[in-house]
C-alpha cells in the first residue's frame, strides 16, 4: 500500500470510531505501532484535526469531513455486492434505507466507478423471508437499540412452548434463519431464539441497563471461550 493510501485509510479509521488505539490502527493497516505514531503525527502537522496521543488513542474532532466518494472501483463493486446480498435479508425499513443510501452514493460516483460497480458479476437470489419475520426483525432491532424488554411466547424445535421475558442483545443471521440473542430473565442466562419460531412478541415499557455478565460482549466472550 502506498503511503498516501495508508494515510487516507488512517484518517477514515479514526473518523469512524470514537477512539482508536495505535494498536488497532496498526492491525487494520498492517503496519507497526511506531509507524502509526509517525503517520498520525504527520497528519496532525498537515492540519488534520486529530486529537489524542500515543498510548491513549486518537479521535477526530467533530465537524471534520473528507470527500465521501474516494472509492476505488473494487470498493464501489463491494458496496453494490453487499447491498444485493443484504437487501432481501433485512427488515423492510432497513432494506429501503440501504437502497436509498446506495442510490445516493451511485449518483455521485465518477462515471467509470459507477459503471464498474453496476457491472459487478455477483448476485443474490431473493430469500423467502416472510412478512411476519420481516416485521419481527424490525421490532427486535428497534427494541434492542432502545433497550426495551420483550415478552415472547416461543415454540422450540422440540415443540415445547414457553413464555419468556428477555433483554434483547442482537439479531444474528445464519444463512437460512435469523436468531435473537438475549438475556433470558426467566432462565437467568443467555439464550438464542429463532425469529421465525416466535409465536407472540410484545415490546414492554420496561427498559434495561447494561449489567455485568448480561451484555452482548459477555455473551460473545462466553461463546468464544466455549469454542
Amino acid at each position: 500500500m502506498r503511503r498516501a493510501e495508508r494515510l487516507f485509510q488512517l484518517v477514515q479509521l479514526i473518523r469512524g470510531r470514537r477512539l482508536s488505539t495505535a494498536q488497532f490502527l496498526a492491525d487494520r493497516t498492517e503496519i507497526s505501532v511506531r509507524t502509526v505514531y509517525r503517520d498520525v503525527a504527520d497528519l496532525m502537522a498537515q492540519g488534520i484535526p486529530i486529537e489524542g496521543e500515543a498510548g491513549l488513542g486518537y479521535r477526530m474532532r467533530p465537524g471534520f469531513d473528507l470527500p465521501p466518494l474516494m472509492f476505488s472501483h473494487a470498493q464501489a463493486q463491494a458496496l453494490v455486492a453487499a447491498v444485493r446480498i443484504a437487501k432481501s435479508r433485512l427488515d423492510t425499513d432497513f432494506s429501503l434505507q440501504l437502497e436509498g443510501a446506495l442510490s445516493k452514493i451511485m449518483a455521485a460516483l465518477p462515471v467509470a466507478a459507477r459503471a464498474a460497480a453496476e457491472g459487478v458479476a455477483l448476485y443474490a437470489p431473493p430469500m423467502a423471508l416472510d412478512n411476519t419475520t420481516r416485521d419481527r426483525l424490525e421490532t427486535l432491532r428497534v427494541a434492542t437499540e432502545m433497550r426495551h424488554k420483550l415478552w415472547v411466547r416461543y415454540l422450540d424445535l422440540k415443540g415445547v412452548l414457553s413464555e419468556r421475558t428477555l433483554r434483547p442483545l442482537g439479531c444474528f443471521y445464519w444463512g437460512e434463519v435469523w436468531t435473537l440473542a438475549a438475556w433470558c430473565e426467566s432462565r437467568s442466562g443467555f439464550r438464542s431464539f429463532r425469529v421465525d419460531r416466535l409465536q407472540r412478541l410484545e415490546v414492554l415499557t420496561d427498559r434495561f441497563r447494561d449489567e455485568a455478565g448480561k451484555t452482548l460482549p459477555d455473551l460473545l466472550r462466553a461463546v468464544k471461550a466455549a469454542f
